[in-house]
């Protein structure tokens, strides 16, 4: 989930609530964050980050490449993420998706070798995150993410749409790994199969719902 900036308490809330991972990005270096951002600072951005953390939830955090900053900023920005301590439990890296009418809808583009050295660092300073390549893939060749996948890209964004812009299809997405050889990670639920763990879940959900009555909902079955 990703709500913008959150105070300790909106944190903690949201982690009451069953929230495990929240998204909160850096998008660039401390230094060239001005030129891109006003409406909040830096430090406004790593507080959130903080809270999140101190909540009990896992971070999902990165940047935009190709947003006109020079390569020491795409080195400021990494060196901030893997500053945090503990890292990001994923870590994207997005390419500007340039929307027409934008500031940056003219920004020159940004090299894809260059895009690639900022994932391939990722990797070496986050050895334990999931760097995700994000937005930006809808234009990317598949070589481009081939060499992505080669530097330490081991996460994607999967579905036809993002938050403000398309993403591949996921027939695109499903070619491609088997053309490279993919296959998506699996997890172990130490004995307990799916179908027990939505039980559980809805058994937790309807716990919550007893517990804290509102008006914004009713018990149907309650007649």
């Amino acid at each position: 989930m990703t709500l913008g900036m959150l105070e300790t308490a909106q944190a903690q809330r949201l982690s009451d609530a069953g929230l495990d991972y929240y998204n909160h990005n850096l998008d660039t270096s401390p230094d060239y964050y001005g030129e891109i951002i006003t409406t909040r600072t830096y430090a406004d951005r790593l507080d959130t980050l903080a809270s999140v953390r101190e909540a009990g939830m896992k971070v999902c955090s990165g940047g935009i490449l190709g947003m006109g900053e020079t390569p020491a900023d795409r080195a400021g920005l990494l060196q901030q993420l893997a500053r945090l301590d503990p890292h990001p439990e994923s870590v994207p890296i997005n390419m500007l998706i340039k929307i027409p009418g934008t500031p940056l809808e003219n920004v020159e583009d940004l090299d894809p070798i260059a895009f690639i050295r900022a994932v391939a660092v990722a990797r070496l300073l986050m050895p334990k995150s999931h760097v995700r390549l994000s937005a930006g893939r809808e234009s990317m060749d598949e070589s481009t993410q081939a060499l992505a996948f080669l530097a330490g890209a081991n996460s994607i964004f999967y579905g036809d749409t993002l938050l403000t812009a398309g993403n591949p299809e996921v027939e695109r997405d499903q070619a491609l790994f088997a053309k490279l050889g993919l296959h998506p990670e699996t997890h172990t639920h130490h004995g307990q199969d799916q179908a027990d763990l939505e039980a559980d879940l809805e058994v937790a959900m309807m716990r919550q719902a007893a517990s804290q009555p509102s008006d914004r909902y009713y018990d149907a079955t309650r007649v």
